[in-house]
């Protein structure tokens, strides 16, 4: 396989299903630390800052069984380009933030087990010449799968090293022939309200949806992932096909796709609808522009064992994307 270098103001019904969903939760707007990515040290309850509420909140689950080591799957190396660990194939697969299964990491991957992802098809339209409804099986043959060794920085200040299975999105984007008034594209993942949980309470509004900027989307590290380890993606993952565009922070890396748009517009995003002031639709990796409640100077490698990190600008990938931004203010790309 091709080894790749890894170098406002809320609307009404946002506000409303925001109150809603802090109630839910017992705490209050300054406690509610929401972000969306996969995999951390271990599950945390939420917590509300300093001088806030100080009681834990959290979703009363069933214990569930520790990872157990397994057979590592297949890697082509064991490091990325900078010489940082691949992350356990069992921390990537046992701890995931996956919101419309639960909100607690640790309970994603036993609530996703049975998660159906046969048949899949994607639908591709929009401001293109051929609008196309892809069969998953048909692309597993229609696109030669890549191993990308790629860092993943959450917005939750951890980060992973992941050996991504999969394909540049703009092979899938060059079938269906972009007009020249396409700006953007828009994606949005399944909604599954027998299998998916929490869709069903009224906390957020769903689908969960995310975009780029036509020229990301066209960029060679923009992949459509299809595996990890050379395997399958399992549901907790994003199974069968996810985003992976790795100099932006995780939670651009939609999961379990079903449609992709062309459009000439910004369009709306999931995680910038709820909560436009903490997650911006650019959302590159800078560690000089923090969170709203925390730092982004400085990550955890997960399972790792060596402490912090100095975040690294459009992790690690500046020399690969930063032309994309020249002229843009970096002090506000949240």
């Amino acid at each position: 396989m091709k080894k790749i270098p890894s170098s406002s103001i809320t609307p009404e019904h946002i506000y409303r299903s925001r109150r809603k969903f802090l109630k839910w939760m017992g705490i209050g707007a300054a406690g509610a630390a929401l972000a969306s990515c996969a995999v951390d040290e271990k599950p945390a309850a939420v917590t509300a800052p300093s001088g806030e509420n100080e009681t834990p909140v959290s979703e009363e689950l069933e214990p569930q069984e520790a990872p157990t080591e397994t057979p590592l799957p297949s890697a082509s190396q064991m490091t990325d380009e900078l010489g940082r660990q691949l992350t356990r194939y069992e921390d990537i697969t046992n701890y995931n933030n996956y919101y419309e299964f639960s909100l607690n990491k640790g309970a994603v991957a036993p609530l996703a087990r049975d998660f159906p992802t046969r048949p899949w098809t994607i639908e591709v339209d929009g401001l293109v010449n051929t609008p196309t409804i892809f069969d998953m099986e048909d692309i597993y043959q229609m696109f030669d799968e890549e191993e990308r060794i790629y860092r993943l920085r959450c917005v939750e200040a951890w980060s992973m090293v992941v050996p991504w299975l999969g394909f540049p999105l703009w092979k899938l984007l060059e079938k269906v022939e972009p007009t020249s008034d396409a700006k953007y594209v828009y994606f949005e993942t399944k909604l599954d309200e027998e299998n998916m949980p929490l869709v069903n309470r009224d906390m957020f509004v769903w689908p969960y949806t995310e975009g780029l900027r036509l020229d990301e989307a066209m960029h060679d590290l923009t992949i459509l992932s299809t595996g990890l380890y050379g395997q399958r993606l399992l549901p907790q993952n994003g199974a069968p096909l996810r985003l992976v565009v790795p100099w932006k922070y995780g939670f651009k890396s939609i999961k379990s796709i079903v449609k992709i748009k062309l459009v000439a517009d910004q369009p709306r995003t999931f995680w910038n609808n709820y909560a436009p002031q903490e997650y911006g639709f650019y959302a590159n990796v800078n560690p000089k522009v923090d969170h709203p409640r925390w730092s982004q100077a400085t990550e955890t490698l997960v399972g790792a064992g060596i402490g912090r990190v100095e975040t690294l600008l459009y992790n690690g990938y500046e020399e690969e994307v930063a032309s994309m931004y020249e002229g843009m203010d970096l002090t506000v790309w949240y």
